[in-house]
């Protein structure tokens, strides 16, 4: 499965906020409109950049996906979801995939890629782990930090 990741713009970013997941889902991920107002207020501090992606398969916008960056050379992925209408049809993989290999092409001095993941969301815990995620043994609340080795891919 191919998808492309587009920014989110003036021109879609009223789609992006219809995006949603399951109710069973909601305390894992914000709703993209917190992960859109980072962007804007910078809660991580003013050296973090914010890049907002939403997720199509053709003309179709099935998600949306997050990376931050800061100047220290920590890059993450965060804010990310498959719009629950779109859920277990391999979106989510290949949209990791493609957002990992936009990291990775745009970043040549990126050595890892973190994300945090809830620890009661085995379904994202399972997606990370088998795409290559490790467990950093760091523990934020109610998140586990994981990251991707870049000499890995």
């Amino acid at each position: 499965m191919k998808v492309q990741l587009k920014r989110v713009t003036r021109e879609n970013w009223e789609e992006a906020l219809k995006l949603k997941v399951k109710n069973e889902q909601s305390k894992f991920a914000p709703p993209v409109a917190v992960s859109l107002a980072k962007v804007y207020i910078k809660p991580d501090g003013d050296n973090v950049e914010y890049i907002p992606f939403a997720i199509y398969d053709n003309e179709t916008m099935v998600g949306f996906i997050m990376h931050a960056y800061d100047t220290t050379n920590m890059y993450w992925i965060n804010g990310f979801i498959i719009d629950e209408r779109y859920q277990g049809r391999g979106y989510g993989r290949a949209a990791l995939s493609e957002a990992v290999q936009w990291i990775v092409n745009r970043f040549t001095q990126c050595k890892e890629i973190r994300l945090a993941v809830n620890k009661d969301n085995p379904v994202a815990r399972k997606l990370y782990t088998s795409f290559g995620f490790l467990f950093s043994g760091e523990v934020w609340g109610e998140e586990e930090v994981f990251f991707l080795p870049v000499d890995y891919l």
